[in-house]
């Protein structure tokens, strides 16, 4: 199998799955980073969106989140969910600061202001 073959036949078994169980957030989680790791910024943007609904308290989900609107090119939105991961406990600095998903977000004004209660910790 090659490399597009392998992600197809990942992507297709975990679509398959989560049709048959719709609220199985680890699929869900999978699913979004897979199509978003894949090129399909809208279908990862569509998954992190459902697993913040099923996940509201989950810092990694909203930080996925936040991921996928920055990769979407919607700023004040990743903004709003980086911040909310934020204050739901993701501490993860060194990742954020290196995550490529974040490139452009790490150029608005607003990023230090949103970054701040974690970055003074480390």
């Amino acid at each position: 199998m090659d490399k597009t073959s392998d992600h197809e036949f990942e992507i297709t078994f975990f679509e398959s799955v989560l049709k048959r169980s719709p609220d199985y957030t680890e699929v869900i989680e999978i699913l979004g980073g897979l199509y978003t790791k894949h090129g399909r910024i809208s279908d990862g943007l569509k998954m992190d969106r459902k697993l913040v609904r099923y996940l509201p308290e989950n810092a990694t989900a909203h930080y996925n989140l936040a991921c996928s609107l920055a990769l979407s090119k919607r700023k004040a939105d990743a903004l709003k969910s980086l911040r909310r991961a934020i204050e739901l406990g993701y501490q993860d600095i060194e990742w954020l600061m290196q995550d490529s998903d974040l490139t452009e977000l790490k150029e608005h004004p607003d990023f230090e202001t949103v970054i701040a209660p974690i970055a003074s910790e480390n």
